[in-house]
């Protein structure tokens, strides 16, 4: 068992009779009244989101996980094949269980999170950074501009990215796995 203070983002927790990871949370000190914990919890099971405030000294009942890497080999349909670095086998996962699949590139090493007590996986946790080619975007259009003037790309994953104008086919840029965001353009 935790307590609320042991709360931190990725840590997955048993709740409402279901596993939820922990995707986002904040300690809230109010001048009047006890303290708590905002947090919003992501069902390892369904993908659904939910919000949930934690009372100061709640205890949680957290879930012992393994972290392992593993590469991510194809898509089939809605289902991701991905193989052990380590021992070379093989599983699939779904991709409701992915949370960035549109900027999964064939050959990236990702973290799978296993519950230790049944060996399921839990997560994903992709790289805080991807590198991916443009493979199609509109020119820019010169004059158009006030500030920070966007234009929807198309990536090699058949992901679209908002880039700046200044982006042209072909040019390989890194794209923010958490948020789906333009980062930089990348040189060779």
């Amino acid at each position: 068992m935790a307590s609320t203070s042991d709360i931190r983002k990725g840590l997955c927790i048993r709740y409402n009779n279901d596993i939820y990871k922990i995707i986002e949370f904040l300690h809230v000190k109010p001048g009047k009244g006890p303290a708590f914990v905002r947090t919003k919890l992501k069902s390892v099971s369904s993908g659904k989101v939910l919000d949930n405030t934690f009372s100061a000294g709640h205890k949680i009942e957290d879930v012992r996980v393994e972290t392992r890497s593993y590469q991510f080999l194809y898509p089939e349909g809605d289902t991701f094949h991905f193989m052990n670095t380590d021992d070379y086998n093989q599983i699939t996962l779904q991709e409701s269980s992915l949370d960035a699949p549109g900027l999964l590139k064939e050959g990236t090493v990702v973290k799978i999170m296993f519950n230790t007590e049944d060996s399921m996986p839990l997560s994903v946790e992709m790289p805080a950074s991807v590198v991916l080619e443009v493979t199609y975007t509109e020119p820019g259009v010169k004059g158009n501009t006030a500030t920070n003037a966007t234009k929807p790309a198309k990536v090699e994953t058949g992901a679209e990215v908002n880039v700046p104008l200044f982006i042209n086919e072909g040019d390989k840029i890194k794209v923010d796995t958490e948020k789906g965001s333009y980062m930089e353009r990348v040189k060779e």
